[in-house]
């Protein structure tokens, strides 16, 4: 397959300009770039999945560039935006910039070659650039007329000065035109030829295509740029892929940890995972195929979501932090070993997002287990000392793993994990961790 088939196989495709696919196949390796905004300190799973356009580009032969956008990402993309974003200093830009060329180099491959992969910041363009002089060489090759019409100003241009969402103001408004120089600085100095990114860029990326083409025209030569959209990830019922129930999930291990990055794509639905392994991993046709296969006489097995789940938390990660987070999970939920073999940080990370009870230790010095987990816990684990017999009795009760089999089990009785967690299991699948503080 080329470039093109393979992404539309893979459902990523979504648009190119015309002559695109003879570009690529007539004059390779050409050279494609995306850009990437730092204004978080680590990338995202929506960006995950904007890098796989250049881990293909790559893969098909070509030379990808990732530009970081440390001059752009001071004034934010208006694109997809209803407000204004708040701008960063130069100072936390840098932070960020550093921490996202560290993760992009775990998917390209940067050895020296036709086809090695860059990584530039157009800050180191734009910083000696002067307002009057960018307006003079570049500017003036864009109408007003030209920039209105694209759809990521259309829908902010409507609104006036009060600061509501539907005002646009002339420093994100100009974004375009600097995205725009970005592929023209690119096309002069590094033969870049290919811009790509998210169906929500395809304006900005065309505002560089059409500005490498006036501004070559102007200078009484003729150059050529293309560009290729992917598909946004999104789920099967149309919303935005990419949050967990703690918020967006990470590529930095200290912002979203292995396990609950892990466990992210396991808990995928039925209906998403068959596209989410199709544009996240980079196994075959043959070997997708034969998983929905293997999924499809048995989905309770979760096979699709395993293989998705291990394929791209190792090259996120670590295989070390894959396997870390399959032990975590089996404890966790019932498929043997101990819960007093899970790190304390492991610990809180599998129960991030679900109920964290946190009770004074000396008041529970003469409690029994059935008062600890209704009255001591404000009843939000259980309603009374009558449901905790009666839970008891039915083997629906555990803390650490053993089955309660006594409502008067003193809790001086049991054994806090690091000496002051309990995990209580209510019923199959109710969870709670308390603290002994």
């Amino acid at each position: 397959m080329n470039l093109l088939e393979e992404l539309t196989w893979r459902g990523m495709y979504h648009d190119a300009m015309p002559g695109t696919a003879e570009h690529l196949a007539t004059h390779a390796p050409i050279t494609g770039y995306i850009g990437f905004d730092p204004t978080a300190a680590s990338l995202h799973i929506g960006n995950l999945a904007t890098i796989m356009l250049l881990v293909h580009l790559q893969r098909a032969g070509h030379r990808p560039v990732a530009l970081v956008g440390g001059a752009t990402g001071m004034i934010g993309d208006p694109s997809g935006k209803s407000a204004e974003r708040n701008l960063l200093d130069e100072a936390t830009l840098r932070r960020n910039q550093a921490g996202i060329q560290a993760q992009l180099e775990k998917f390209l491959d940067f050895s020296e070659g036709p086809t090695g992969a860059l990584v530039v910041n157009n800050y180191d363009w734009f910083k000696d650039f002067g307002f009057l002089q960018f307006l003079r060489e570049v500017g003036k090759h864009l109408t007003v007329n030209y920039m209105m019409a694209k759809d990521s100003v259309k829908r902010r241009i409507g609104g006036g000065e009060d600061g509501d969402s539907s005002g646009i103001s002339y420093t994100e408004f100009s974004y375009q035109l600097l995205q725009g120089y970005d592929f023209v600085h690119l096309n002069k100095t590094l033969g870049v030829t290919l811009q790509m990114g998210a169906s929500d860029q395809w304006g900005n990326i065309t505002t560089g295509t059409e500005l490498i083409r006036r501004m070559a025209n102007a200078e009484g030569t003729e150059a050529k740029a293309y560009a290729l959209t992917g598909q946004l990830i999104t789920k099967a019922d149309g919303t935005k892929y990419g949050k967990s129930e703690t918020g967006t999930v990470w590529l930095d291990p200290a912002l979203t940890t292995p396990y609950q990055f892990y466990q992210f794509f396991l808990r995928a639905e039925d209906a998403d995972a068959p596209r989410l392994i199709r544009v996240f991993t980079l196994l075959s046709q043959p070997e997708i195929e034969a998983l929905e296969a293997e999924h499809a006489q048995n989905p309770g097995l979760k096979t699709l979501q395993k293989a998705l789940a291990k394929d791209v938390t190792i090259r996120v990660h670590s295989e070390a932090a894959y396997e870390a987070a399959v032990a975590a999970s089996e404890v966790l939920f019932g498929k043997g070993g101990d819960l007093s073999t899970l790190a304390e940080a492991t610990l809180l990370d599998a129960f991030a997002g679900l109920p964290h009870l946190r009770v004074p230790r000396a008041a529970t010095a003469d409690l029994n287990v059935a008062v600890l987990l209704s009255d001591a816990t404000e009843k939000q684990i259980l309603s009374s000392r009558g449901e905790a017999r009666k839970l008891i009795q039915s083997n629906g009760l555990s803390v650490n793993g053993a089955k309660l089999t006594s409502p008067e089990t003193p809790v001086a009785d049991l054994a806090p994990l690091h000496g002051k967690y309990l995990v209580v299991k209510k019923g199959k699948k109710d969870y709670f961790l308390v603290e002994l503080v």
